[in-house]
């Protein structure tokens, strides 16, 4: 199945139609995914044989017409609980660990009838922009097997990539949906916090973390993304507000005239030159569709790195400290006592850069050290929050690019954590605001042929907005048109 010639509208019509049935679909998707996986590696779990029983199950049950998702093959990032299938958030810790009970967004799509065809690599416990930090394996970018995929949510964006299927569940913490989204050409959302249940993800930090969808194109995302989204009694930090239809109202007629957008200096000065003509040919294509363009500056940008490198890492030390070798997980063969037991299971089952975060989040929350870095970091997160709101009393959204960078080498910046962490510098500081974001393809380097992404930022709960100009992007561009040919460097 060529994911590259359709979308889930087609595809739902084909299914109901009966030009093809969930089974044939289903079987044709993991045909396509054993012919590429070899290479690129997108997946660590397959789930072929549970698969092909709900296919099976649809196509005896037919598919409404208002049923989009059902009969549909779709991914799931692997730190996202999924009854009965391992889910390892790419950690030895975890390397056997079988849930007992689904995420909510992964019940939600169950009752819409989707089929869950495997789980995906990421960086382990989501902590990394490469996903070089898998315990198993390094997932490789379509684009060019010897660059990274980005990360966290690097398996995703590369199972999408390579045309393996239509949409595929991420998370983002600090760029972990639209840094791969961008790295890969596709569309990557992280709605506003609140906006879709935590409930059943792997936590890493919970006042970050946020589920969203890598697709195709931005009415898929826009459809998949209300389909998960809700309020959710198990998640206290889940939004009460209503969830709009967000792809019925994107049409043909959606237009992006009289649209006040504001490009911050920060995320557009110091960009590679290459990254820099596409994002400024993708503005000034908006701006001729009748778009009104402005710089602004968002200044507490630079802090926005080292202030969510402490609060994310302090969070991820109170999280993990569940993984003792007790409870669940691995456990450490050969420790004599309990405190052996605590040692070895977590030095033997956590990866250094794991193990790097929660030493910093221990320190920062350290008696004595907690005002100093902690306490302080929580305030900057606020003023970069100030930033952002200020800018959206004069302007409707907030525009740039979604990394500096195209995607890099695999191995070239791995042991430097310090230059790792600085690719996340665009995309940080919409966690630290809890701000809706998409990063949509807006063309490609001419010096290594390589995708650029086109951030667009938004106003909280206002992912409408959001979507509507990504969509009038995509649809006068053909950039989300173009394949990957696997195999082949470019």
């Amino acid at each position: 199945m060529d994911f590259y010639q359709t979308d889930l509208s087609q595809l739902h019509n084909d299914l109901v139609n009966k030009k093809i049935s969930a089974s044939e679909l289903t079987k044709a998707t993991f045909d396509h995914i054993k012919a590429n996986d070899d290479q690129v590696k997108a997946f660590l779990t397959l789930n072929e044989d549970a698969a092909t029983k709900c296919a099976q199950e649809i196509d005896d049950a037919g598919i409404a017409a208002d049923q989009l998702v059902s009969g549909v093959p779709l991914a799931v990032k692997d730190n996202i609980l999924t009854k009965g299938l391992t889910t390892t958030a790419a950690s030895k810790i975890l390397e056997n660990f079988n849930p007992v009970y689904d995420a909510t967004v992964v019940d939600k799509l169950n009752q819409a009838g989707f089929i869950n065809v495997g789980k995906t690599n990421l960086d382990e416990f989501a902590m990394g922009s490469s996903t070089e930090n898998s315990a198993f394996f390094t997932t490789h970018n379509p684009w060019d097997l010897t660059r990274v995929p980005g990360g966290s949510s690097g398996g995703s964006a590369a199972a999408v990539a390579a045309g393996d299927v239509l949409g595929a569940l991420g998370t983002d913490t600090g760029g972990s949906i639209r840094m791969p989204a961008s790295f890969n050409g596709v569309v990557g959302m992280k709605p506003t916090y609140g906006r879709v249940s935590r409930w059943g993800i792997i936590a890493f930090g919970s006042s970050f973390d946020q589920v969203g969808w890598l697709t195709r194109t931005v009415k898929d995302n826009a459809y998949l993304t209300a389909l998960i989204a809700g309020n959710d009694k198990h998640d206290m930090t889940s939004s009460l507000k209503e969830v709009p239809d967000w792809a019925a109202h994107l049409n043909d007629d959606t237009s992006v005239k009289g649209l006040k957008i504001a490009v911050p200096k920060e995320y557009y000065d110091d960009l590679n030159d290459d990254v820099k003509k596409v994002v400024k040919a993708a503005l000034d294509h908006l701006e001729s569709l009748g778009a009104t363009v402005d710089k602004v500056s968002l200044p507490r940008t630079k802090y926005g790195v080292p202030a969510y490198y402490i609060l994310a890492s302090s969070e991820a030390s109170s999280n993990l400290q569940r993984y003792d070798g007790i409870r669940y997980g691995f456990r450490a063969k050969d420790a004599k006592n309990l405190d052996e037991v605590y040692v070895k299971s977590r030095t033997e089952g956590f990866g250094e850069e794991v193990k790097r975060r929660i030493m910093l989040g221990t320190f920062s929350l350290s008696a004595g050290f907690y005002d100093a870095y902690f306490n302080k970091a929580a305030k900057v997160r606020r003023l970069i929050a100030q930033d952002f709101y200020k800018v959206f009393e004069n302007y409707d959204l907030i525009i740039g690019a979604t990394g500096a960078t195209t995607a890099f080498k695999i191995g070239a910046e791995i042991d430097d954590p310090k230059t790792m962490y600085m690719n996340d510098v665009l995309t940080v500081p919409v966690n630290m605001a809890g701000l809706p974001a998409m990063s949509v393809p807006a063309g490609f380097s001419e010096k290594n042929g390589m995708p650029v992404g086109l951030q667009i930022i938004g106003k909280p709960f206002d992912e409408q907005t959001i979507y509507n100009a990504g969509y009038v992007f995509e649809q006068t561009t053909d950039f989300h048109k173009k394949a990957p040919k696997l195999g082949g460097q470019n």
